[in-house]
């Protein structure tokens, strides 16, 4: 579901770049706000649909990778029964918690990028890219962290977040928010799209550069 709070946004800005595009859901509302859109997914079968769900939309492009803190490092990936949305590097932790019948059902080799070494490798101009959004299942932090010395030409970071450990050593909110904090992005919006009265909860928020 398309949330009004954090995607409102989108109007200040004239590109994104989407790390773990999955079936690229939100290709009509980048579209309607006409911006340049880099999707950034690793899973081939998804890839593949992502591809084909995304051509009739001549400003957005996508690119087959795994994003991570470090280049060429290899990876065994986890492919998830719920089509393959809580697919992760990581192994579940507490996931089950929230979400008790999703189980991994295979696991494949990918080799891991910095998102600095993706947009070098593939002549992307990131002055055409004032946001970027993370939906990576525990993995944002290693993103950020490659991506340091290019986080100052993002005026919004937008990332998924749990308050409680989904993914075995993943990170959590309070790693975000003191990440954030570090490198002078402040909250401005956030939504709790999943939670366990008095628990676990899972955020998407919203973060502008000050």
């Amino acid at each position: 579901m398309i949330d009004v709070a954090t995607t409102e946004f989108l109007k200040n800005v004239s590109g994104v770049i989407h790390v773990g595009a999955s079936l690229g859901q939100e290709r009509e509302v980048y579209n309607q706000y006409n911006l340049d859109v880099v999707w950034v997914e690793p899973i081939p079968r998804v890839f593949g649909l992502l591809k084909r769900r995304i051509r009739d939309y001549p400003k957005q492009q996508a690119f087959r990778y795994l994003v991570t803190d470090e280049d060429d490092k290899e990876y065994e990936f986890h492919l998830s029964s719920n089509r393959y949305e809580s697919s992760s590097i990581l192994e579940f932790n507490d996931h089950k918690d929230l979400w008790p019948n999703i189980t991994y059902v295979e696991t494949i080799n990918l080799k891991g990028i910095t998102l600095p070494t993706l947009l070098q490798r593939e002549n992307i101009d990131i002055s055409r890219y004032d946001a970027l959004v993370l939906d990576t299942q525990g993995t944002e932090m290693l993103i950020l962290e490659g991506s340091v010395h290019i986080l100052e030409n993002f005026r919004y970071i937008k990332t998924e977040a749990f308050n409680f450990e989904a993914y075995k050593d993943c990170c959590v909110l309070k790693d975000i928010e003191l990440f954030m904090e570090q490198h002078r992005y402040k909250e401005i919006a956030r939504r709790n799209f999943v939670f366990k009265k008095g628990r676990n909860h899972g955020y998407d928020i919203v973060y502008e550069k000050i």
